[in-house]
């Protein structure tokens, strides 16, 4: 039987990583350090950017709303995970599934845009020196972010609007441990070809555009940087790409295993253990990558502790 959101309240069950109940506490535990790891070292970042004047240059303005972008991502998904491992109820609604799965896509999106934004901003500063305080003006800035929000909520609205007309059976169970857009149209009783070539167009706009720009600015960097006379010249601009670098390895290389896990396994269960990479370790990583390998940041954290030290 068809069961859908405009004749009543649908349920889905969340199978999550293991059923294995010798599992749940420990589970429990490594999910929840993750979590509080993640949202207090990127919410470090965004009070270090806006505490130290230092740091109130374009990279910080967009690393500061990657790293907002990265605890709003954690927030929708392990919040939830954590509360189906606790009280042992899998059970997720409908409408708390499409809510999920939209801010999911939001904020995937969002942090995919905003690497690219980043990219451009290293591009500028690498290959035209001169003439960054020029081109990465405020007003630019507040556009390339206002436009990365923008387009960040409006794609993945339609990906949820595509997703009301479908029809669910009474009893549905997703094998994962949120609410994936592709597990989700997996579970649906109805066609969903539309929802297919609309997910192909987004991987096209929100993937391969971004990616081709991110290579290509990177090319260009890399070529300045070789022709830099000076070694000290050269090492001193290969560090202030070297984090954002680690972190668009990251981000893409755990996405497209999780594509990898999809397209050669049929077991739905490896890739809920892949998606785990993007979703919770890649923003609980990037605070450390940022800070650990950033003099300025290092700095800027240092003097938010003493601050708040001495204010006690």
């Amino acid at each position: 039987m068809f069961y859908s959101f405009f004749f009543g309240v649908l349920e889905f069950l969340l199978l999550g990583l293991s059923e294995d109940a010798e599992w749940q506490p420990l589970l429990f535990g490594l999910f929840l350090s993750m979590y509080l790891i993640s949202v207090l070292g990127n919410l470090l970042i965004i009070l270090a950017i806006n505490s130290d004047s230092h740091l109130h240059t374009p990279m910080y303005f967009f690393l500061s709303h990657l790293s907002f972008s990265d605890i709003c991502f954690n927030s929708t998904i392990v919040p939830k995970m954590l509360v189906n491992i606790r009280t042992v109820s899998k059970a997720i609604t409908y409408s708390g599934c499409l809510t999920q799965m939209y801010f999911c896509l939001v904020f995937s999106c969002l942090d995919n845009l905003l690497l690219t934004v980043m990219a451009y901003d290293r591009f500028v500063a690498i290959c035209h020196p001169l003439r960054y305080r020029i081109l990465m003006n405020p007003q630019l800035c507040d556009l390339l972010v206002l436009v990365s929000w923008s387009v960040g909520f409006l794609v993945p609205l339609l990906h949820s609007l595509m997703v009301l007309h479908l029809s669910f059976c009474r009893h549905t169970e997703i094998p994962h441990f949120f609410c994936e857009l592709a597990e989700v149209l997996k579970s649906a009783c109805s066609d969903t070809l539309s929802n297919y070539i609309l997910i192909f167009s987004g991987d096209v706009l929100m993937g391969i555009i971004p990616v081709t720009w991110i290579l290509f600015s990177y090319s260009k960097i890399i070529s300045s940087i070789l022709k830099m006379s000076s070694v000290e010249g050269r090492n001193k601009a290969f560090s202030t790409c070297a984090s954002h670098l680690t972190v668009i390895s990251l981000f893409y290389g755990t996405g497209l295993g999780v594509y990898l896990s999809s397209a050669f396994s049929s077991s739905s269960s490896k890739r809920a253990v892949a998606s785990v990479m993007y979703t919770v370790v890649t923003p609980m990583l990037n605070p450390f990558i940022y800070s650990l390998r950033n003099r300025d940041m290092k700095g800027a954290l240092r003097k938010l502790f003493s601050r708040s030290f001495f204010s006690l």
